[in-house]
């Protein structure tokens, strides 16, 4: 059983790298503001065309910086949601003898 704990916990920290290599990204206004991050929800990048922050107030700069790093948050959490899903049922196939399956 212990083994089986450890081969989870490896499984975890090997799911955390992966999602350290996936990016996610946020746009608002057809790409305006672009914002990309990792799966593991660390922002990378903030793309912002020099045309639109020159016509852009701050507040609605703010807000729609706001939306676009939601949206990409939003994503990194389907993706991690995802990668967690699969791992966890291959773990769970593999503790099955466990509980008499």
């Amino acid at each position: 059983m212990f083994d089986k704990l450890m081969a989870a916990q490896k499984q975890a920290e090997e799911i955390k790298k992966r999602l350290d290599t996936i990016s996610v990204f946020g746009e608002v206004e057809g790409g305006a503001i672009r914002i990309t991050a990792t799966a593991n929800k660390v922002i990378t990048a903030i793309e912002i065309d020099e045309e639109f922050h020159k016509q852009a107030d701050r507040e609605e700069l703010e807000e729609l910086l706001l939306t676009a790093l939601n949206k990409a948050l939003t994503q990194a959490d389907q993706v991690s949601a995802t990668e967690m899903q699969a791992a966890t049922k291959n773990m769970l196939g593999g503790l099955g003898g466990m509980f008499g399956s």
